[in-house]
């Protein structure tokens, strides 16, 4: 019977203890129920990504209405894949987030904390199974107000400033979205995202429908902080709580590269998005500005937490430079890099949330000496930055080496070329955070007993995610497969046919 329902577990189990969270009373009650429930999710996306893999795309009608009439969660490889590091990365986040939270949040918003992540889990899986286009802005919306509350909750005061700013800019991003999806609807009738892009073939040179277009691609672009629509990241990540940060890094942004992917391939087509609209060579020339700009940028920062922000945005630039290939080995890359920036972005901000947790600060200057005194995290600091970096035996390599591969099969050298330059900029702003750690002392006045290590709920998950970068740079068996896979299906199924899928009715 449960397996029956398995697509919905991942949106209704965060879903339900939303306000079971807020309820229970006590702040390590409620971090246990959000814990094991997103535990829960993971297992259920676990299984869904098996499943797709050996038996295609699933579908799930929502009360037993069949689509397009009714509600359709829809789960292929792409999506299945990217729902199991956003449900991973939010357990390991859950589980760090016991000790940080209690630093850095006052103790009468811890079960605010745990309420908003479970909302916010809820919308991020929503997103990505849903397979109605209004339904994905319904859930966009309930992650980003969830998202916003999260930002907001940190002692510092800045953190009002930095959640205001990105509230502003995530409303204009969804009300683009709003407007695309209704002139879609104007148009053919329909929001389910199949049915959409056979009734999208019959009106190609529609104004409407390329209007559409225009502002759902501006919408997303500013959700997933495309350069130049990245300025409400960097002061998002930097003033919200470590937990916040490490979680929405490694799990927000990707999640709308996914709808980016989701729109131009499954709606629209891949034909029309590149070869009628010229949209491959607006998103290239964008993504290659955000890897050099913003690592440049990344490079100048003394804050870490900056650093990191704006080295999120240099790798969003890589994500999108493999959709902007228009090719299955391009688009693969793309998918790959999702997974494994969220390996290394949650693994380098759990890093920066245990040194503030002892230091009490994450400026640079605050680094020196930590390599001896906080041997464990700094090691693990220094393994997530060489896969940054794209440094061989890391996951960040592995993104890299199928980013230049698929570039060098177009022949496209230029590409192949900036792609390693930017991996260039990224040794000299790994670089600083690492020569301060090891090779300079503390600061004076530092009390070295109070400079060690953090507790094991804050270095266990953390390390997790440094060994998973290891492990997935060595056997790259899942990440390849499931990747190739959601790519070969994305571009089979650009405008074609609708597949064979699998039914799971309720």
């Amino acid at each position: 019977m449960l397996e029956q329902h398995l697509a919905a577990l991942p949106i209704l189990l965060p879903l339900i203890a939303a306000p079971i969270v807020l309820l229970v009373g006590r702040s390590s009650l409620a971090w246990m129920v959000a814990t094991l429930v997103s535990g829960f999710a993971t297992i259920a996306a676990w299984q869904l990504l098996i499943t797709c893999l050996a038996s295609g795309s699933l579908s799930y009608a929502v009360g037993g209405w069949m689509a397009p009439w009714g509600i359709e969660l829809r789960i292929d490889a792409a999506n299945a894949f990217v729902l199991l590091a956003v449900t991973a990365i939010s357990t390991l986040v859950l589980i760090y987030s016991k000790d940080s939270v209690a630093k850095e949040i006052e103790s009468d918003k811890h079960l605010l904390f745990y309420t908003a992540h479970m909302l916010c889990l809820a919308g991020l899986s929503g997103i990505l199974v849903t397979g109605d286009a209004f339904n994905l802005f319904v859930f966009l919306e309930i992650s980003s107000l969830a998202t916003y509350t999260l930002v907001s909750l940190a002692s510092d005061r800045r953190c009002l400033t930095a959640a205001f700013r990105y509230l502003v800019m995530g409303t204009i991003g969804a009300t683009f979205i709003l407007i695309g999806v209704g002139m879609l609807y104007m148009k053919t009738g329909t929001l389910n995202m199949l049915d959409l892009s056979v009734r999208i073939n019959l009106y190609e040179s529609s104004r409407t429908i390329n209007t559409g277009l225009a502002f759902v691609m501006v919408g997303v672009g500013i959700k997933l902080a495309l350069f130049p629509l990245h300025m409400w990241l960097p002061p998002a990540y930097t003033h919200a709580p470590s937990a916040v940060t490490a979680f929405l890094a490694s799990t927000a942004t990707k999640v709308a590269v996914y709808v980016m992917i989701r729109f131009i391939f499954t709606i629209f087509g891949a034909d029309h998005v590149f070869n009628d609209m010229g949209m491959d060579l607006i998103l290239m020339v964008l993504a290659v500005v955000a890897i050099f700009k913003c690592s440049y940028m990344a490079t100048v920062q003394n804050n870490v937490k900056t650093v990191l922000a704006f080295s999120s945005v240099a790798q969003i630039g890589y994500m999108v430079l493999g959709i902007a290939l228009v090719s299955a080995a391009g688009l693969m890359a793309g998918l790959i890099h999702i997974f494994n920036h969220a390996l290394m972005k949650g693994a380098l901000f759990m890093a920066v949330g245990a040194v503030f947790y002892r230091v009490g600060s994450v400026n640079l200057q605050d680094f020196r000496g930590l390599g001896k005194h906080m041997p464990w995290t700094m090691a693990g600091f220094t393994l997530a930055g060489l896969s940054i970096i794209g440094v061989p035996l890391t996951v960040g390599f592995i993104s890299k080496w199928y980013l230049v591969s698929a570039a060098l099969d177009q022949g496209n050298w230029l590409v192949a070329v900036l792609v390693l330059l930017g991996s260039l900029l990224a040794v000299v702003y790994i670089g600083r955070i690492l020569e301060a750690a090891y090779f300079q002392k503390l600061p004076e006045g530092t009390d070295p007993e109070q400079v060690k290590e953090v507790p094991y709920l804050m270095l266990v998950p953390m390390w997790i995610l440094v060994i998973a970068n290891l492990y997935f740079g060595i056997d790259t068996s899942l990440t390849t497969d499931a990747a190739s896979a959601a790519a070969q299906w994305l571009f089979e199924n650009s405008q074609t046919s609708v597949p064979q899928v699998m039914e799971m009715k309720p």
